[in-house]
């Protein structure tokens, strides 16, 4: 009786605990968003005729208003510089940011960390492969984040990729390696899948994929079927 009321609570516990991490996530996000923007306004109603006051500070109290303007702004935003003027503001910004001391250290740092992320044409978690890390005969998956090149690529004799060893539960941190190719093998598994595989630490492995050599054979799929098929094929005519 008592492993059977155990094995309930974990059953319901898997079940509610994604949701409750998932609704608590989003739930910091937009008050983050919302003091953000509630200090945005608090600031304009200092500037503002006393007729436009109230309704600013009026606006405060709207749940969920700061996430949709910052949707719209980043929308507006990603149309804006989808032409040719808006890659010239673009560029103008990206030039005065580079002038300013201290700031364009970490504004160019970031700007090319986000490019190579979430550009569509970037090479970062596009791939995920199985590397022998911390030691040899310890496997983990990682993605790969490139070729080395300039100066890197000068000291390296053989072929190497660079690649990035998230952690577990927490994948944003993690170890940036540059390895041979020949000592990483390609998975067939999307870089979505890997994720999921490393954060449970192991708990949800994905299927094998169809085009991967360990995929299992119709007959291991369903041993039933492919018996009653043998079984029939070898019946007199």
């Amino acid at each position: 009786m008592g492993a059977s009321l155990r094995k309930y609570l974990v059953a319901g516990l898997l079940v509610w605990l994604p949701l409750a991490i998932t609704i608590w996530v989003l739930a910091q996000v937009l008050d983050v968003v919302n003091g953000v923007f509630g200090s945005m306004l608090a600031a304009l109603a200092l500037v503002v005729p006393n007729s436009l006051r109230e309704g600013l500070l009026e606006l405060r109290h709207v749940p969920g208003l700061g996430l949709v303007i910052l949707a719209g702004i980043l929308l507006a935003t990603g149309v804006l510089v989808a032409n040719i003027f808006g890659q010239w503001l673009l560029t103008q910004w990206d030039r005065l940011m580079s002038h300013i001391p201290i700031v364009k250290s970490i504004y160019s740092s970031v700007k090319q960390v986000s490019d190579t992320l979430f550009s569509s044409s970037g090479n970062a978690f596009r791939e995920a492969v199985l590397v022998q890390y911390p030691r040899a005969g310890s496997w983990t998956i990682a993605f790969v984040t490139g070729t080395p090149s300039g100066e890197v690529a000068c000291h390296l004799e053989q072929e190497h990729v660079s690649i990035y060893v998230p952690t577990t539960p927490n994948p944003t941190s993690g170890f940036f390696l540059i390895v041979p190719r020949a000592d990483v093998k390609p998975l067939h598994m999307t870089v979505d899948e890997a994720l999921k595989y490393i954060i449970s630490m192991g708990t949800v492995a994905p299927m094998a994929h169809p085009d991967s050599p360990c995929a299992p054979l119709d007959s291991e799929r369903n041993p039933q079927g492919s018996a009653a098929l043998e079984g029939r094929s070898n019946q007199p005519g």
